[in-house]
């Protein structure tokens, strides 16, 4: 039995459950880990931060049998392991929900949570028995989902419970969970943070990896950190700070009430407008302006119409009625080729399902956008897309030993870069980026921010939709908030709070208005 005693409100772990001391792993041309150390008790929530590449990731999963260590020790209960598998991971407690979920999206959620572990009679699966045994747990955890469902027709948000119900039905003793809230609504979040605090109750072990700052104090009991591959040091509850975190995170100190100045774009040149914008199922009568060398963010809450209105606006979402301009000139957009002929870049916040090819190289993936000038007589210039893209890696600090290096292999903002490269190699006059900095740590969050800065003052016009509140306040100039498919309320920077905000995405019209 491990226990968590409280004297004066420090913590005290008896018991390890968990312990790595010495854990190193190389990659080719990379140093993913160096002597990385850290212990875990029965019931305690350590949460582990670090920036994109610092090597969280790829410490859980060799915890988790996903990699091999090449040096160090792996003790459970204070007995000396090896994880060659999943498979045996699982078999001494260990699961892990990773970031990039991992379900077969024919399948219903009762075959996806207990595929390989179905009720069988005589080699068939007992279906009946299969969905009520996942209704149970699912019943058990506060997780409001069909047992029969297809996980191909859910929400992304959805998808990630079914992931949390999969690992914690292996009655896990250490739980790793992988950036678990990135596509959960609040509600949901609460859920996830509510069978957080049960299985603490029961004793088991949560390693939470976040880049949410505001999750810290919720939930850990200590913060350890990581820093290029390497262990910086860690924190106990009351010694929880978010600055001191982040600067042991980043090796320097990041404001974080940083606007961007006041700019008069009056006489600025109208680059896009959009009229009368709407689909049959959502949107309705959208209309907005981009100004030249402007960032307009689009706020609102889950399914307000940020994102569809983007894809409509590219043609990758039919419209029923609306026009688009572009520099003063109508412009018909059917497609999304149609939009990349005129100008516009639109950077997906689904990254890896459409944004790259995880399979090919970080040059490959630069030139994406703009293989027609890398074709010459029907044949790849290998050498000048190389060239290109090596630029770009050193242009835009990407971390990764080659342009030869495979998408998939690099971190979240790495990749991140390399998505925003293919864009800048097609030289797009407009770019919208759809939850820019998701999943990206805070130093690269900076990046990505002082490089749509760059781009902006060079007279590039950009549109960022983003959840994340802060972030719109950190890097627009002017602020759009939708709610409901519709354009409820518009703010300059200068005067827009967190709260004006909300109150623009949670307020019902009457009558066509609004008052704050």
């Amino acid at each position: 039995m491990f226990t968590r005693v409280f004297l004066d409100e420090e913590v005290v772990v008896t018991n390890p459950l968990l312990e790595l001391t010495g854990i190193s792993k190389s990659f080719p041309g990379v140093k993913a880990l160096q002597n990385v150390e850290f212990t875990l008790g029965g019931g305690e929530v350590l949460v582990l931060v670090g920036e994109n590449g610092a090597g969280k990731s790829t410490l859980m999963k060799i915890l988790s049998g996903i990699y091999q260590r090449d040096e160090g020790t792996i003790r459970v209960d204070g007995r000396e392991v090896e994880i060659p598998t999943p498979a045996v991971a699982q078999s001494l407690g260990i699961s892990i929900i990773h970031q990039e979920m991992n379900l077969m999206p024919d399948l219903t959620v009762a075959q996806n949570i207990f595929i390989g572990r179905e009720p069988r009679v005589l080699g068939v699966i007992q279906e009946g028995k299969l969905n009520r045994q996942t209704s149970e747990l699912l019943t058990r955890l506060g997780i409001n989902v069909n047992p029969k469902q297809r996980v191909g027709d859910m929400t992304v948000a959805g998808q990630q419970m079914v992931e949390i119900a999969k690992a914690l039905s292996y009655d896990a003793r250490v739980l790793i969970m992988d950036e678990p809230t990135s596509a959960l609504t609040d509600t949901e979040v609460e859920t996830l943070f509510e069978l957080i605090e049960n299985l603490r109750e029961k004793g088991t072990g949560v390693v939470y990896i976040s880049h949410r700052m505001e999750e810290l104090k919720r939930l850990a009991d200590r913060v350890v950190v990581l820093r290029d591959g390497q262990y910086i040091g860690q924190l106990d509850r009351e010694e929880i700070d978010v600055p001191t975190i982040i600067e042991m995170m980043v090796g320097r100190q990041i404001k974080s009430d940083v606007r961007p100045p006041e700019r008069d774009f009056s006489d600025a040149e109208t680059i896009l407008r959009v009229k009368g914008l709407s689909t049959k199922s959502l949107l309705k009568d959208v209309e907005f302006e981009l100004k030249k060398g402007e960032i307009l963010g689009f706020a609102g809450l889950m399914g307000a119409g940020r994102t569809e209105t983007a894809r409509a606006l590219i043609g990758a979402d039919s419209k029923s009625a609306g026009s688009v301009e572009i520099h003063g000139k109508p412009v018909k957009i059917k497609q999304p080729s149609d939009a990349v002929k005129h100008g516009i870049g639109y950077l997906s916040e689904d990254r890896k399902g459409i944004g790259l090819l995880l399979e090919q190289s970080v040059a490959a993936n630069t030139v994406l956008a703009s293989l027609d000038k890398f074709n010459r007589f029907g044949i790849m210039q290998d050498g000048k897309s190389k060239r290109v893209a090596g630029d770009y890696v050193n242009d835009l600090k990407t971390k990764t030993p080659s342009t030869q290096q495979m998408v998939k292999l690099l971190s979240g903002g790495n990749q991140q870069k390399v998505v925003l490269a293919k864009w800048l190699v097609r030289d797009t006059d407009i770019l919208i980026v759809d939850e820019p900095t998701r999943g990206i740590d805070v130093g690269a969050k900076e990046e990505i921010y002082s490089l749509l800065e760059g781009l902006a003052a060079e007279g590039k016009s950009i549109i960022v939709i983003s959840s994340e509140l802060p972030e719109l306040l950190r890097i627009a100039d002017r602020i759009v908030v939708m709610a409901s498919g519709e354009i409820r309320g518009e703010l300059l920077n200068a005067d827009a709070t967190q709260n004006r905000i909300m109150d623009y995405a949670t307020q019902i019209a009457e009558e066509g208005e609004l008052t704050l």
